[in-house]
């Protein structure tokens, strides 16, 4: 289990995706606007360099994209729902 952690934490950089956004944001017309603002989470993936584990959760960031207008960037979005990969390891 311990060799298992620190590759779980690479999950978290699926997050580094929800940057795009800042370029192509997502139309403000486009439903799941609530879902976006959960890519706030992505900064928990910052605990991961204290809390072993926890950086998985930094793929939270990527749900910025959620339902975005570019099928790529919207796969992305999706792709942030790995970071419930990390919530048993942050509450461990």
């Amino acid at each position: 289990m311990d060799t298992i952690i620190p590759w779980i934490g690479l999950v978290g950089l699926i997050g580094l995706a929800g940057l795009a956004g800042i370029k192509s944001p997502v139309a403000r017309s486009r439903p799941g606007a609530a879902i976006r603002v959960l890519g706030v989470l992505g900064l928990a993936g910052l605990s991961g360099i204290w809390i072993p584990g926890a950086g998985a959760m930094g793929a939270f960031g990527a749900l910025g994209l959620w339902n975005h207008q570019s099928e790529r960037l919207a796969f992305w979005g999706r792709m942030g729902w790995m970071g419930l990969v990390g919530v048993p390891f942050a509450l461990v």
